[in-house]
């Protein structure tokens, strides 16, 4: 259609007759005079319409499936990492049933020196090359926890509380050069003062230069005064090796922490210490030595009609001799009949009466 002056005037025509048309049908409402024309347009173009939608649909699908699936693959990965997080914090099989072990453990050792503790988790260790050996622990001011106070765990002393916030506390170990605790020696009483030497075994100078010790003999804390920093009887250590004595006023032995400083995991922190002295109940008993086992071994009585195996071996004996000597006899034999005079015929017969 070419673009004249007749064009022009027909399409500005057509567009006013239209606003003219939505106008009345505007006014009308639903007794609109052009509500005929809309149902009959709409009887014939209704199935040409539901033919192009249900045509069009799929593509629509898909293109709406393209859209969603960027949201779906979005919260996939938001559950997947939240699995991941609950994983994390739960941690493995294996891992809750030694933190099980050793809170049990330690709930038997603060049962056993009658000790009130506050439980905690270690959420940090301080470095030990050129630094302290220290440990931050995940309780605080709000739970309780003062300065100078005692924590050990299931096998004995860990350490004390040295700075106290308000959530957390650092602990200073026993196994620290800054470190000191008065110790005494099972049964023997003997007094003296352990000092951390790093990763080597700690430094107990025994009060008594004449102490009689030995490997193996163990050593629990002193205690201080008001209890604090350490209260007594929990466990120290084992003795490891002795110096010899040179008379002088005191003695050094060497002493294995019973404590793994390097996986601390589970801690306690005593918050408040026992009525009494547990002296050495806290100790761990000492494994009984294994029976020796003594074999005897039993002759069996020999059967009815059986030689008893003494018999047996010797008759061989006695019925092996050397051929020589077997022959002796034979030979004798030989030469007394060779000897023996020979008897003439004659005097046999005079002999005949």
């Amino acid at each position: 259609m070419r673009d004249t002056r007749e064009s022009r005037l027909l399409l500005v025509l057509l567009v006013a007759v239209a606003f003219a048309l939505i106008t009345v049908d505007i006014r009308g409402g639903q007794e609109s005079p052009v509500d005929g024309a809309r149902q009959a347009a709409a009887a014939v173009f209704g199935p040409v319409e539901n033919g192009v939608a249900a045509a069009v649909d799929p593509i629509g699908n898909a293109i709406g499936a393209v859209r969603d699936s960027g949201e779906r693959h979005t919260r996939i990965a938001a559950l997947e990492k939240e699995n991941a997080e609950l994983k994390a914090e739960l941690g493995s099989d294996d891992r809750n049933r030694n933190r099980l072990r050793a809170l049990d453990s330690m709930l038997k050792t603060a049962g056993a020196g009658q000790y009130g503790i506050k439980g905690a988790q270690v959420i940090a260790i301080g470095a030990a090359q050129g630094f302290s050996w220290t440990v931050t622990i995940d309780v605080g001011a709000r739970d309780g926890i003062q300065r100078d106070m005692t924590v050990l765990n299931g096998a004995g002393l860990v350490g004390r509380v040295t700075t106290v916030g308000p959530s957390t506390s650092t602990v200073l170990l026993a196994n620290d050069p800054d470190f000191t605790v008065g110790t005494r020696m099972e049964k023997t009483d003997e007094l003296g003062f352990a000092t951390g030497q790093g990763d080597r075994p700690l430094l107990v100078q025994l009060l008594n230069g004449k102490a009689k010790v030995k490997a193996g003999d163990r050593l629990v804390t002193f205690g201080s005064r008001a209890d604090k920093p350490f209260v007594p009887g929990v466990p120290v250590g084992e003795v490891v090796r002795v110096d010899p004595s040179g008379g002088g006023l005191t003695r050094n032995v060497y002493v294995r922490p019973y404590v793994g400083f390097t996986k601390l995991d589970i801690v306690g922190v005593v918050v408040q210490a026992p009525r009494s002295d547990p002296r050495d109940a806290v100790l761990p008993q000492k494994p009984k030595p294994a029976p020796t086992v003594t074999v005897t071994v039993t002759a069996k009585p020999p059967a009815d009609g059986e030689q008893p195996q003494g018999e047996k071996a010797d008759r061989p004996l006695q019925e092996q001799q050397p051929q020589g000597r077997a022959q002796k006899p034979a030979q004798n034999q030989d030469q007394a009949q060779d000897q023996a005079p020979a008897q003439n015929p004659d005097d046999q017969g005079d002999a005949t009466p």
